[in-house]
């Protein structure tokens, strides 16, 4: 079971690395890595089980913040109400952003990692929309369009696989400066 201890945090040059793509079919290894980020997802999120193993939540992982350097992501984004099925729940091999709009966007709040142990103040901006390539473990190849929020935690986990944290994207200067056509979500 993957805990925050598995987790590398800001400074370990994992984190700062471009990731390796994942061969099809995948070895026992990876199917058992997707299986576990997943879960560490799903706990994350039930707050009893975090509590219990001391587990920030989270919506993204990538496997580079587990120092494993391979093109995988897993991601779930729970939906608007307690009871609703997950936004999105899916691992994601060898994603790729092949087109995004040219409208951004923000969030609220700024923008939090499991490997980021501090507040980081400032706006994230980043595309409004995305459309995103990736396989599924079964190695089948998806073109899927996310918008908002789904759109914004993929940029954030795909930067991960490019070597590239969050908060490169703030201004230094004016943390909180946006234009005027940027949207703010949250």
């Amino acid at each position: 079971m993957i805990t925050m201890n598995d987790i590398v945090r800001e400074g370990h040059p994992a984190l700062r690395e471009v990731a390796e793509q994942v061969s099809f079919p995948l070895t026992n290894e990876d199917q058992k890595l997707a299986k576990d980020m997943m879960t560490f997802l799903k706990n994350s999120q039930d707050p009893e089980l975090a509590e219990k193993y001391e587990l920030r939540a989270g919506v993204g992982l990538a496997a580079p913040q587990l120092a494993i350097s391979k093109r995988m992501i897993a991601l779930l984004i729970p939906g608007e109400y307690e009871d609703d099925p997950p936004e999105l729940e899916e691992v994601m091999f060898n994603p790729k952003i092949v087109s995004h709009s040219v409208e951004s966007a923000c969030l609220k709040d700024g923008e939090g990692c499991l490997s980021v142990d501090r507040e980081v103040p400032g706006f994230v901006v980043r595309h409004s929309r995305v459309t995103v390539t990736y396989q599924d473990r079964e190695g089948k190849s998806f073109k899927k369009r996310f918008k908002g929020y789904p759109a914004i935690v993929i940029q954030h986990e795909i930067d991960h696989l490019n070597g590239v944290m969050f908060y490169d994207y703030i201004n230094e200067k004016s943390p909180f400066d946006l234009d005027d056509e940027v949207t703010v979500i949250g």
